[in-house]
């Protein structure tokens, strides 16, 4: 019996000496690794580092946040070491979060003549896509409508963004083509029946060919598929829609 407690006691002891042994351990290497992403911390804050996506990864927390001139710091230091790596982060951000349209183009171009044999995908969204974007921010919606062709040319029609053929009806309603705007509209619903902003892009095309049992028709369907709408928590689309215009659309209608 005292042979066996002698046993148990040098296995607890053992187990006891490699508990605290990993505890110690655990305790330097994890104050190490706090120092090393200090100094490093400290390394890119002073732009010392040569590393692009450093710089990148660390100006994601700051644009996430709305700081862009901190966030622009680092970013802009990304660009100037990796430019093909990194340009077309900057130009999603300035598109998407701050609506600077030009800057935007800027960076989407001065990347496309970069990569000459390849179609960028900034941020996984297509050059030519954001690109027409920019251009429908701008306001210059042939501009916009030459890009976004581009887009369905390079994609295919069944594999393309589908918020491209929105766009495109967007486009050539703000050009008061309402009857071209409702087919491209539904270009988009021949690729899903739940494409809420083109019902109600195909409702408003309708109540100024004054169409008003279409245009009636059409913003059921945009009101009842409400909740399939292009939305991110982070951004607001440029072509997002709101309940709110719908409901304001169905009183119009009702007159």
């Amino acid at each position: 019996m005292k042979k066996f407690f002698k046993i148990v006691g040098i296995i607890i002891g053992v187990i006891l000496i490699l508990v605290i042994g990993i505890a110690i351990y655990g305790h330097f290497k994890g104050k190490e690794m706090i120092k090393k992403a200090n100094d490093n911390s400290r390394k890119i804050e002073n732009l010392e580092s040569q590393d692009s996506d450093e710089y990148m990864e660390y100006s994601v927390h700051f644009n996430k946040s709305g700081d862009f001139k901190k966030g622009f710091k680092y970013l802009n230091k990304a660009v100037e070491l990796e430019p093909e790596m990194h340009l077309g982060y900057r130009g999603w951000i300035r598109l998407r979060k701050m609506r600077d349209f030009d800057k935007a183009l800027s960076d989407f171009e001065r990347l496309d003549n970069l990569t000459p044999k390849f179609i960028d995908a900034p941020w996984g969204e297509n050059i030519d896509f954001l690109s027409g974007e920019c251009y429908f921010g701008k306001k210059e919606y042939k501009k916009a409508i030459e890009l976004f062709n581009l887009n369905v040319k390079n994609n295919k029609e069944d594999w393309v963004d589908i918020h491209t053929f929105v766009y495109l009806g967007l486009c050539e309603y703000k050009l008061g083509n309402y009857e071209k705007a409702i087919s491209e509209f539904e270009r988009a619903l021949n690729q899903s029946e739940y494409t809420t902003e083109s019902f109600f892009g195909i409702s408003k095309a309708y109540y100024k060919l004054g169409n008003i049992e279409k245009a009636k028709e059409n913003i059921l369907e945009a009101e009842k598929n409400i909740h399939y709408k292009r939305d991110d928590i982070y951004n607001e689309f440029l072509n997002e829609i709101y309940l709110s215009e719908i409901i304001e659309l169905k009183k119009q209608l009702d007159k």
